[in-house]
C-alpha cells in the first residue's frame, strides 16, 4: 500500500485554494502560497472596509431622508440619544427608504421630545 506524503497533501490543498489565479500563481507552490496568503489579507481587510462603507451608506440615506423632514443627521442622532431611543442606523436607513411614513412618525416623536 502506497503512503501519501503529508507534504504533497499540504501542497495540493494550497494549490486547490489558488485555483483560478493567473499564470504561475495557480501552478507553482511557492508562488501560490504567496498569492493565497495575500488574498487572505485582502479578504480580511475587505470585510472591514465593507462594514465601513455600509455604515457610510446608511448615514447618507438617513441624512437625505431627514433633510426632507427639516432636520439634519447630526441633530437627529443627538436628539435620539437624549430621548434614549436605541434604533441603529441600519434600521433607520431601511425605514427611511422603504417605509417613509413610519420614519416620519419616528422623527416627529423625537422632535416632540427635544
Amino acid at each position: 500500500m502506497r503512503v501519501k506524503s503529508p507534504r504533497r497533501q499540504r501542497h495540493n490543498k494550497l494549490l486547490t485554494q489558488a485555483k483560478g489565479y493567473r499564470m504561475t500563481k495557480h501552478r507553482l507552490y511557492k508562488v501560490a502560497k504567496e498569492a493565497v496568503t495575500h488574498a487572505g489579507q485582502y479578504a480580511f481587510a475587505g470585510r472591514r472596509l465593507r462594514r465601513r462603507q455600509l455604515r457610510q451608506t446608511w448615514i447618507v440615506r438617513l441624512n437625505a431622508g431627514l433633510r426632507t423632514l427639516g432636520i439634519t443627521y447630526s441633530k437627529f442622532i443627538s436628539a435620539m440619544k437624549k430621548a434614549r431611543i436605541e434604533l441603529d442606523r441600519k434600521i433607520l436607513a431601511d425605514l427611511a427608504v422603504r417605509q417613509p411614513q413610519v420614519f416620519k412618525q419616528i422623527v416627529d416623536r423625537i422632535k416632540a421630545k427635544v
